[in-house]
C-alpha cells in the first residue's frame, strides 16, 4: 500500500490518502483525526506507528506504506 499527505487550503484541513498496489483509493481521512476501522486495512495494532508516520510525512510525496 501507499500513503500520501495532501495539504489543505484555508478552511479545508490536511488529509491522508492510503492507496493499494494499483493506486486505487482505499482510505481518505483527516490528518488530525485517527483512522477509524483501521482493521479493515490490515493495520490494527499499528496506530502509534501510523500516527508517527503521518506527523513526519511530507506533503505531496507518495510513499510506500511499510509499517
Amino acid at each position: 500500500m501507499y500513503i500520501i499527505k495532501v495539504k489543505g487550503k484555508a478552511k479545508i484541513p490536511d488529509y491522508i490518502q492510503i492507496r493499494d498496489e494499483n493506486f486505487v483509493l482505499v482510505a481518505y481521512f483527516r490528518a488530525d483525526r485517527p483512522l477509524k476501522n483501521i482493521e479493515k486495512f490490515g493495520l490494527q495494532g499499528k496506530e502509534q506507528e501510523l500516527s508517527a508516520l503521518i506527523q513526519e510525512l511530507p506533503f505531496g510525496k507518495l510513499q510506500k506504506l511499510d509499517i
